[in-house]
């Protein structure tokens, strides 16, 4: 762990019933503005977190993780968020690897044949580069999101990035955050009245039918396969075995 990142006493149990905004507080107070790093999916949940961030009127910097792979539908949510929020700025972070260039190096569609390896290198490698030198990670998780989501902390330590997650709505539910989005008229992603609970990359993320916008289920993510999480909220897998050309053992090229 780098010297310059929080150690773990910096992770305490807050009350259950800790406020969004006294969590959000107590961030602020506790670490160097230029050392906490905001990220959105501009689903539901990161939008509702957007809202509450931007009731401190000041000036804020959210990244997100441009895989190359969103909608187009989430790309005109960050414009209508950036119009809607002034004081706030929204940053996409990516690899540098293209499309074109992830085809000719591992095969086409690696989405579809080893989507653990393609969200390594689309989404899990740009967090790890956007987290170097961050003490605390604020992030819209929620607890009934999933069974390994269930046990996540308001604030807690997260050992797979060495920082202290901040997760102010974990407590929340779905219906909780659609209540604040229509009481408080954020925009949100038009994707969801479409039947998408969550909102991923195109490749990866199909509707789930008679879903409504105040539900919430993964169903619609990587539908085709047993996954349900990219890693970014998980501990870190075991190290894949690696080729002699560094492709992981078992992808086909």
């Amino acid at each position: 762990m780098s010297a310059e990142r929080s150690p773990r006493l910096d992770a305490p149990q807050l009350p259950p019933d800790t406020a969004p905004e006294a969590v959000l507080a107590w961030t602020f107070e506790r670490f160097p503005k230029h050392r906490v790093v905001i990220t959105t999916a501009f689903g539901m949940e990161g939008c509702a977190l957007i809202d509450l961030l931007a009731e401190r009127d000041e000036p804020l910097t959210i990244h997100f993780i441009d895989t190359g792979f969103l909608f187009r539908e989430t790309h005109e949510l960050r414009e209508r968020l950036t119009l809607f929020y002034p004081h706030l700025r929204f940053i996409g972070v990516g690899t540098g690897l293209s499309a074109e260039r992830q085809a000719a190096l591992h095969g086409p569609e690696l989405w579809r044949r080893n989507p653990d390896f393609c969200c390594q290198i689309r989404k899990l490698d740009p967090m790890a580069e956007l987290l170097q030198g961050a003490q605390a990670w604020i992030t819209a998780v929620r607890r009934d999101q999933s069974a390994s989501r269930s046990a996540t902390p308001l604030v807690g330590w997260d050992a797979r990035w060495g920082v202290t997650k901040v997760a102010p709505i974990a407590a929340w539910t779905r219906e909780q955050v659609w209540h604040h989005v229509v009481r408080r008229q954020v925009p949100i992603n038009p994707l969801h009245f479409e039947g998408y609970p969550t909102i991923g990359c195109t490749h990866c993320t199909r509707p789930v039918p008679g879903s409504r916008p105040g539900d919430y289920s993964r169903a619609g993510r990587w539908a085709a396969s047993s996954k349900t999480e990219c890693g970014l909220h998980l501990l870190p897998p075991p190290a894949p075995v690696y080729s002699f050309i560094g492709i992981p053992a078992g992808v086909v090229r």
